[in-house]
């Protein structure tokens, strides 16, 4: 389809966004294909929002960017209540919503798979009433994503979570939570827990893309408890690194909506950026809520 009207928001601070001939390469296909390219550098944190918000007049939006971009143009495609369609070009420094949904990582293939794609419908999550696109997550490694330097994202890639991650291995600790679902109640110590809508999780935790779908009103949850000796440890080490959720230590389930409690509440992120949380937390899937392009 040609002619159509394009506001193209761009985040030239992400991780692979290292030349201009990027930018050529996201805005030259589609004026070739007879479209017409609004382009929008982002200038502050929650500018992609603003952006989104007030796209109106437009027939798509394309965001060039890593998964907190497209979080942000997410955000401001809900808010505005007008669900145009979202063509992601993922120039992060993981790109896990990329990597879950099959999308191209090269930047001119994904502008051609925008170009010559169709439209899928997926759900995305709300946590206290803020969206995230694909993940949810607390405690061990959660503060990775935010915390890890930019320049090291840009250089190393995943390999500088790993870095960042050991760091936080000294400091691990755990959190009692209570978590409520329609159908069970389960309370205990947890190290780590992620409610998702994802096969990878900032390449540290993976799922089986026969398990996860991404438009069936379903979140995954995972949940890890605090181990208590050595053995539980290798026990936890073993299920990640096979993905293999079904022993002990874990909980592992599908739900349409979870509450979590705790006393105080803890950090969380949602999509790799920081996020506040509460003594309760109420996380819900909205279903059929955004439409990505794709091949």
């Amino acid at each position: 389809m040609a002619g159509r009207r394009i506001l193209l928001i761009l985040n030239t601070k992400a991780g692979r966004f290292k030349s201009k001939s990027v930018l050529y390469d996201c805005v030259m296909p589609f004026c070739e294909n007879g479209d017409t390219v609004t382009l929008a550098v982002t200038a502050f944190a929650g500018h992609a929002v603003e952006l989104a918000q007030e796209s109106t007049g437009y027939d798509m939006i394309v965001c060039c960017g890593g998964d907190g971009t497209l979080n942000e143009v997410v955000q401001g495609v809900m808010n505005a209540k007008k669900q145009l369609p979202i063509g992601y070009i993922p120039a992060g420094s993981t790109n896990d919503f990329a990597s879950s949904m099959n999308l191209e990582s090269n930047v001119r293939k994904a502008v051609d798979s925008i170009l010559n794609g169709e439209e899928t419908i997926i759900d995305i999550g709300s946590f206290n009433g803020r969206y995230f696109t694909y993940i949810a997550s607390f405690g061990a490694f959660t503060a990775t994503s935010y915390s890890t330097p930019q320049s090291w994202k840009n250089t190393l890639g995943r390999f500088a979570y790993f870095l960042e991650g050991i760091k936080e291995l000294s400091k691990i600790k755990a959190y009692h939570v209570r978590a409520v679902t329609e159908n069970e109640t389960l309370e205990d110590d947890y190290i780590f827990g992620s409610v998702s809508n994802s096969t990878s999780v900032a390449g540290i935790v993976h799922l089986d893309e026969d398990f996860v779908d991404m438009n069936d009103g379903l979140l995954e949850v995972l949940l890890v408890k605090m181990p208590k000796n050595i053995g539980e440890v290798n026990q936890i080490l073993m299920g990640v690194a096979n993905s293999d959720f079904s022993g002990d230590m874990f909980a592992f389930f599908k739900t349409p909506s979870i509450r979590l409690e705790s006393n105080g509440g803890f950090p969380w992120t949602l999509d790799g950026e920081r996020a506040d949380g509460s003594e309760t937390v109420e996380i819900m899937t909205i279903p059929d809520a955004v439409r990505i392009i794709k091949q």
